[in-house]
């Protein structure tokens, strides 16, 4: 009797580990800077002149400083991303993200990056 309570109390212990592991959610948006994102376009850069698209402005602006962040346009949502290598491919582009999300720093850690489709 014992060896099956504590069977049951280990299933429970380990179906509620599974069940606290965040799972991968996919967001949807354009791989931005941290400076453009904030004002939710590039078109500030753009009439400046110096840069040509959404692509180069990025590239500038995370030259200067920025960090690559994932701009959802719908929600007017900025998503910092806790990886800055994989976005780099992606500059000025809409993408699929995919990840789990710190809700308390509106990070998404990064599992994978896709060009929407």
């Amino acid at each position: 009797m014992r060896k099956l309570a504590l069977g049951i109390a280990a299933s429970l212990v380990l179906v509620g580990v599974s069940l606290a592991v965040p799972k991968d959610q996919t967001f949807r948006g354009e791989i931005m800077d941290s400076q453009c994102s904030a004002m939710g376009s590039h078109d500030m850069m753009l009439k400046k002149g110096g840069v040509k698209d959404a692509k180069e402005c990025t590239q500038a602006c995370v030259k200067m400083g920025g960090k690559y962040v994932l701009y959802d346009a719908a929600k007017k949502t900025v998503y910092q991303l806790d990886d800055q290598k994989k976005p780099e491919q992606f500059a000025g582009e809409k993408v699929k993200v995919t990840g789990t999300l710190d809700t308390a720093t509106k990070t998404i850690h990064v599992s994978d990056i896709q060009a929407a489709k």
